[in-house]
């Protein structure tokens, strides 16, 4: 162990006492011999005296919070604007299975067959629950009127 730490040792020694000038400047004059790069010092700015006031997270929160609850009793419903599906309201008359419903249209004459509607994405992946006689929006093809997607239920 003794041989080991002395042999550490002397390299250590020898390393140091060698000098590597690879990546010094070279001796050889320049262009302009006259002028020679010095290095500059890394100068630093100090801090200002006075800290600025910044906003805090907290407030942040505060904010993020309070819109929240806006957000939350607003009545009216924000949603893209399809322009190839026609949405009309509609009331559920029967249940039938794999998520299908018949429909009637509201406002239309009796002597119009109910529509055939299927279940949304975003309403299968919430579980909305679709019940007989809930009142819903339904989105109708323009290539078969008598077939569509429930998209929202009133409550």
């Amino acid at each position: 162990m003794m041989k080991y730490l002395l042999a550490l040792l002397s390299a250590l020694v020898y390393i140091s006492s060698t000098s590597v000038d690879a990546f010094a400047p070279s001796s050889r004059p320049a262009a302009s011999a006259s002028v020679q790069a010095r290095p500059q010092p890394f100068i630093t700015t100090p801090p200002p005296a006075h800290p600025s006031p910044s906003t805090t997270t907290l407030f942040g929160k505060k904010a993020a919070r309070a819109q929240g609850n806006e957000r939350k009793g607003r009545s009216e419903r924000v949603k893209k604007v399809k322009d190839d599906v026609i949405e009309v309201e509609g009331t559920v008359i029967e249940s039938l299975p794999n998520a299908m419903f018949r429909c009637t249209i509201d406002g239309a004459p009796d002597t119009q067959e109910p529509v055939l509607a299927t279940i949304s994405g975003k309403i299968r992946k919430n579980f909305v629950k679709i019940l007989v006689g809930d009142s819903v929006t339904i989105e109708l093809s323009p290539y078969d009127l008598t077939r569509g997607r429930i998209t929202f239920r009133k409550r």
